[in-house]
């Protein structure tokens, strides 16, 4: 194959979509939050600390200015946007997952060793105990 069909074939896989997707996406939701943060929780937080805005922060020594509101604010950002993915994405789909896996298990409990195994398994890998179809311990003793 030519380095320009291994190259289409590189682009069009199913993951290389899916992250060009996931950064497109990443970068306008990083934009929202930001905003968010510049425009409403920023003026909130002034309100109660008396500032208008804590990019004016600053401090100097020995001629070095430092300015440590802007730090403030991307740390606002920051935390805002840690708790959205957590509390939009990740939770509701830890929820889902959990559900999921209540209703289609993909694994069952070895009646011998507790041990999880595939749920289609008829012998644990642990123990060798041979499993039934209706899920009890086959040993002869």
């Amino acid at each position: 194959m030519t380095m320009n069909g291994d190259f289409k074939k590189f682009l069009l896989r199913g993951n290389v979509v899916d992250l060009a997707v996931a950064v497109v996406i990443g970068v306008a939701f990083a934009a929202v939050v930001k905003a968010l943060v510049a425009d409403l929780l920023t003026p909130i937080i002034a309100v109660i600390f008396g500032k208008p805005s804590f990019q004016s922060l600053s401090f100097t020594i020995n001629g070095s200015h430092f300015l440590y509101g802007d730090f403030i604010n991307n740390v606002i950002t920051f935390a805002s946007i840690a708790a959205v993915v957590f509390f939009f994405v990740v939770a509701p789909v830890n929820h889902l997952m959990a559900r999921r896996a209540q209703e289609d298990p993909e694994t069952k409990e070895c009646p011998e060793c507790t041990s999880a195994i595939p749920i289609r398994a008829r012998r644990c890998p642990l123990c060798t105990t041979q499993i039934s179809v209706t899920g009890t311990a086959d040993h002869p003793r």
